[in-house]
């Protein structure tokens, strides 16, 4: 078996813009999520800044990429440790908003030793009402735009920005507020959804019809959807037929931020040519990494990380 798949190409690292959430994580690791009210005592903790577009792009960076977030933070000390804590992750956030009198979005997170988690997320609507222009120059600096749900406004025009530069243009799509997957597939060359939003778009309860569905609705677009567990399923666009990758048989620590670590593993491959199968081979690696680790995004792999999975994963 070739694992050309993972090889990083040759010049300058692929620079894929991540546009949305940006947030404060508090983790609370427990032995089991609670069922009612009561108190919960934890036995690991963790504070993290990441979010979805924040957590792909410190795959991005960790594949061996240029990541760049577009983002908001309030300004207060929330938003300072989320961009200080980005950035030193190695992602670019000269592309940060602050804006005056927004609250920075917080999360608390229990997770159990199952690898769920329960979220409690608080987002100020007042992060996301100005939106800032997109020029031509901003796309012609990046290979691929990845952009996830929560700030839509912008992501609709990064988007179109994207796909009228001729590049890929990649939508996390996620479960999210009635009509704002409708609002912004329209504009992607990609679509990467993950199964709860699939079903809700769809009505489906097997995977591969929501993904025969997705592509009748969204038919300009590549069609994805992750499973967890259950593995990937997309539309094959040259046969018409629909694939199947399984996932890594893995003991679970922590499911946060796998989907994201996905995205962006699969954003940065599609930047370097890789086809959308060698892009889900990745980006599957990397997922199932990520959940072996406590952390959240802190799990994401590197690349050589990867490769060397992909190894073991084909001797057996």
């Amino acid at each position: 078996m070739s694992f050309s798949v993972f090889d990083q190409p040759a010049g300058a690292p692929k620079h894929v813009l991540c546009v949305g959430a940006a947030v404060l994580d508090t983790l609370f690791r427990v032995r089991h999520l609670p069922s009612g009210q009561g108190k919960v005592l934890p036995y690991d903790m963790l504070q993290i800044a990441e979010g979805m577009a924040s957590s792909a792009a410190y795959a991005v960076a960790r594949l061996g990429g240029k990541a760049s977030l577009w983002g908001a933070v309030g300004d207060d000390e929330t938003g300072e440790r989320i961009v200080r804590d980005l950035n030193d992750a190695g992602i670019e956030t000269d592309g940060m908003l602050r804006v005056e009198g927004a609250r920075s979005a917080l999360s608390t997170i229990l997770i159990d030793d199952d690898g769920e988690r329960l979220i409690v997320p608080f987002y100020d609507p007042k992060l996301h009402e100005t939106v800032r222009a997109v020029t031509p120059q901003d796309i012609a600096a990046v290979d691929a735009v990845l952009v996830d749900v929560r700030w839509p406004e912008l992501a609709l025009q990064v988007l179109k920005a994207a796909r009228d530069a001729g590049k890929p243009a990649i939508l996390d799509g996620d479960v999210a507020p009635d009509g704002i997957i409708e609002r912004l597939a329209p504009a992607a060359s990609h679509i990467v959804f993950s199964e709860p939003a699939a079903e809700r778009l769809t009505g489906a309860q097997d995977v591969a019809d929501m993904v025969a569905r997705l592509k009748q609705r969204f038919g300009h677009a590549f069609i994805c959807v992750t499973a967890g567990a259950a593995g990937s399923y997309w539309f094959e666009d040259d046969s018409g037929t629909i694939a199947h990758w399984p996932a890594l048989a893995i003991k679970a620590i922590d499911t946060l931020a796998a989907g994201d670590i996905f995205h962006g593993a699969f954003a940065l491959a599609i930047a370097e040519g890789k086809t959308p199968r060698d892009a889900i081979h990745l980006s599957s690696i990397a997922a199932a990494l990520k959940c072996e680790v406590f952390g959240g995004r802190s799990g994401a792999p590197t690349r050589a990380q990867v490769m060397a999975r992909a190894v073991l994963q084909a001797q057996g």
